[in-house]
This record gives C-alpha cells, sequence and structure tokens, in this order.
C-alpha cells in the first residue's frame, strides 16, 4: 500500500503560534508514517506548486517563532470553482490525501470547497481576533492580547506623567475579545467594542468626570478596531473636557512576537487532532475547543454558527473600572 501522505499550510492573517501548530501536525504525521508537505503561501502554493516534503529538522526550532514559516497569503484566485479541481488534481498528482488548513473563517471556506473537491481537509483556528464562532479559542489570541496589554501599560505611564486621556485601537474588526480583555487588565476607564452600541456621552464621558471626582487625573479608553474613529474621539475628549487626550494604534505589532506559553499548547494540541482525523481519512472538519476541550466539528455546521459576545464580563469591566 502507498504511504499516506498529507499537508499543511498557513492562510489569512499571520497569528503567533501557527509555527507550533505547523510542527505538530509535521511531527505527528511523520510519527504516525505518513509523508508531510508544507505548503507555501496559503492556497496559492497549491496553484503554484510552491511545496516542500517536511522531516523532522524541517521544523526544529520553530516553536518559540512569530509568523508563519510557511509564510502566508490570501487567494482570490483559489475561490473559483477551476482553482479549487486545480489544487485537488494537484494534490492527488502528489499522493496528498488530506490537508491541514490553519487560518481563519475565509480559510474554513478553502477548506471546505478543496474537500468538495475530493481531498480531505482539516481546519485549525489560527487568528488572533478570536472570531471563530465555533471554538472558545483560536491561536495566536493570547500572545496578542499578551502585546496589546505591554503596550498599554507603556502608554500608561507617559499618561500618567502629563495627566493624560490615552485612546488605545487594539485589533478586532468584528471581535472585541482582544479590547475587552486587554481593558479590564489595563484597568480601563472605558472599553468600547463592535458588539455593543455605545453613547459617547454615557459610555466615555460620564466615566471620566465620575473617576476625576476620586481624584484620578490620568484615563486610558480601549477601543476595538472595529468601533474606530479614535482621532476623532480624542479630539471631542479634549474639547469636551478640557483634559489632553492622544490617540495610539497599536496596528500590526499585535500580530508578531513569540507565541505565549498557551498559545505553543493550544496549537500543538490542535496540529495533533487535524493529523488524527485524517489519518482515519476523516475531512471537512474543523478542530475547535469548547470547554477546555479539544474537539472537532463540520466545517459547514462550524461557518454557520454565531459568534456570542461575553456580556458578562464586559459587564465585570465596566463596574471595576471606576
Amino acid at each position: 500500500m502507498a504511504q499516506k501522505a498529507i499537508a499543511v499550510l498557513t492562510s489569512g492573517g499571520d497569528a503567533p503560534g501557527m509555527n507550533a501548530a505547523v510542527r505538530a501536525v509535521v511531527r505527528s504525521g511523520i510519527n504516525r508514517g505518513m509523508k508531510v508537505f508544507g505548503v507555501y503561501r496559503g492556497f496559492n502554493g497549491l496553484l503554484n506548486k510552491e511545496i516542500e516534503e517536511m522531516t523532522l529538522r524541517s521544523v526544529s526550532e520553530i516553536i518559540g517563532n512569530g509568523g508563519t514559516m510557511l509564510y502566508t497569503a490570501r487567494s482570490e484566485e483559489f475561490k473559483k470553482k477551476e482553482a479549487q479541481l486545480r489544487a485537488a488534481d494537484f494534490c492527488r498528482d502528489k499522493g496528498i490525501s488530506g490537508v491541514v488548513v490553519i487560518g481563519g473563517d475565509g480559510s474554513f471556506q478553502g477548506a471546505r470547497a478543496l474537500t468538495e473537491a475530493g481531498i480531505n481537509c482539516i481546519g485549525v483556528p489560527g487568528t488572533i481576533d478570536n472570531d471563530i464562532a465555533c471554538s472558545e479559542y483560536t491561536v495566536g489570541f493570547d500572545t496578542a492580547m499578551n502585546t496589546a496589554l505591554e503596550m498599554v501599560d507603556r502608554i500608561r505611564d507617559t499618561a500618567q506623567s502629563h495627566d493624560r486621556c490615552s485612546i488605545v485601537e487594539v485589533m478586532g474588526r468584528r471581535c472585541g475579545d482582544i479590547a475587552l480583555q486587554t481593558g479590564i487588565a489595563t484597568g480601563a476607564t472605558a472599553i468600547l467594542v463592535p458588539e455593543i452600541e455605545y453613547n459617547i456621552e454615557r459610555d466615555v464621558i460620564a466615566r471620566i468626570i465620575n473617576t476625576q471626582k476620586t481624584g484620578k487625573k490620568h484615563f486610558i479608553i480601549v477601543v476595538a478596531e472595529g468601533v474606530g474613529k479614535v482621532n476623532d474621539l480624542a479630539k471631542y475628549i479634549e474639547q469636551r473636557l478640557g483634559i489632553e487626550a492622544r490617540a495610539t494604534i497599536l496596528g500590526h505589532v499585535q500580530r508578531g512576537g513569540s507565541p505565549t506559553l498557551r498559545d505553543r499548547v493550544v496549537a500543538s494540541q490542535m496540529g495533533y487532532k487535524a493529523v488524527q482525523l485524517l489519518s482515519h481519512d476523516i475531512g471537512n472538519r474543523v478542530v475547535a475547543m469548547r470547554d477546555g476541550k479539544i474537539i472537532d466539528l463540520d466545517i459547514t455546521e462550524a461557518l454557520g454558527m454565531k459568534r456570542v459576545f461575553d456580556e458578562e464580563l464586559y459587564k465585570i469591566a465596566m463596574t471595576i473600572s471606576i
């Protein structure tokens, strides 16, 4: 019987911990007697035949590296049926029966399409925003939060020195989890997220005024990217309250850096689970975390789920950040 072969790729935005997931896939696959190919630059790599057979040593010393050794890309071409069939034919030519796709919802849609074209795919959630509805945790989230935490702590030092209000934008276009948890961890006076409609007078100005009454003279406002307009908010606070206000957009600094312990461990667990499924010829699944356990779900079911924002945690944040 021919030796089973699988491949692994990273797609969409990079996230710390992707390398740990790649490492787990490669080593778990080889341990099961499989050939494991690394695909460079996401789904484009399948279309452009950018692949390389991996060995145990191919993934040495990468577990602590940020980014992804396989590089990543978003592929508009792969959305076309012809491209999906071409990628599946290439996999068959190489003897590849399954692919582990590490990325977000868009990557999972590509994985589902490739499965429908005859190549079993398993999705592993890798995105700093923590915005995959089927999983309570995504690889990269913890590192991004800790990076944001460090940056906001540094900004607080200068805000305190100048009796200033600092408005800090963190990543999260559709999901406010980074903002919420970073805001709690830094004692932000106000936290603005896309899931909760806000009133600037009630949720920002009034909170600053109430805090001023207790003797506080510097303030941190954490805003998710999906809310945005931090420069406008800074101007409004300055004009409305007469205190100096500065806006800072953290941007892509949150994507980089060495992954935390949690991201390395969860990525390793999820990569191992993905290979386990492919070894039994199971495809069209997403690996996810539920109640702290690693499980798997049908991709279509997973993509159809609606994310639930933790309103209780938001309520706690608003209660204690005074």
